[in-house]
Parts: structure tokens; sequence; C-alpha cells
């Protein structure tokens, strides 16, 4: 990771999820922290290669996608990827909130998006992670 930039990975089959939670989160989830740069992902052949290749500070996947849902994708991860990258898994209904914690996912977006929870809930995960950056 750059001094300055955040690399954030969105995985979902869907281009508008994608884009609803780049929108909801922003470019800048908290002033403490640099700008975020997103790299997006239709597939989850994307998303592993991404990982293996220790791209991404970040990654938060759709829990909805298809084929395979980003639950399943972060257990994946979280146990075939020795330095795996703090995970964020976008749930549709509150009442999933426990399949994030059997996903093994560091933390849960719910939709709707609120942009002030998405943007903070990131910012927290980015902290936690000491993939804090210095703000440009």
């Amino acid at each position: 990771m750059s001094t300055s930039t955040a690399t954030v990975l969105v995985f979902s089959h869907r281009p508008e999820v994608r884009e609803a939670i780049i929108t909801a989160v922003g470019r800048r989830p908290a002033p403490d922290l640099g700008r975020v740069h997103y790299v997006e992902a239709a597939t989850v052949a994307d998303v592993i290669s991404s990982v293996d290749r220790g791209e991404p500070d970040l990654v938060i996947l759709d829990g909805e996608a298809q084929p395979t849902g980003g639950m399943g994708v972060s257990r994946q991860l979280k146990n075939e990827i020795a330095d795996c990258p703090p995970i964020v898994v976008s749930v549709r209904r509150k009442d999933d909130r426990w399949l994030a914690t059997w996903s093994q996912a560091d933390a849960v977006l719910v939709h709707p998006l609120d942009p002030l929870a998405a943007a903070e809930t990131v910012a927290e995960v980015l902290r936690s992670a000491g993939k804090s950056v210095v703000p440009a």
C-alpha cells in the first residue's frame, strides 16, 4: 500500500451493487485516512487472483453474488491465504449478520447502505488492520 492510498477490491457479479458500495463508502472514508482506490471484480476468479497477488488492502464482498456468494468467498480466502487482507461482507438483511461471522469476515455492511455507517465501518477495518494511511 502506498502512503496515501488504500486499495479496496469490491466484488459483485452486478455492476450496480459494486457502484452502490463504492458510492456509499466514498473516496475518503475518514479524515485521518488517505484516498481509497477501488478495483472492481465481477468474478470469484478475479478476486482470488487479486488477493493472491497481494493487491488489495481491503476486500468488500457482496454476500448475494452469483453463482458464488461473498460469504463463501470470504471463508475460502481466510482459510487459504496466509496474509489475507481484511474482508467486509455486504448483506441484504440484518438477520444475515450471523452468516458473516461464519464467513470469518472482519465486518458487515447491511443494505440499504447508510453512507455514514459504510464509511465508518471501512475506516475502522482499515485502522484495525494497521492500514491507516497518511492523508493526502
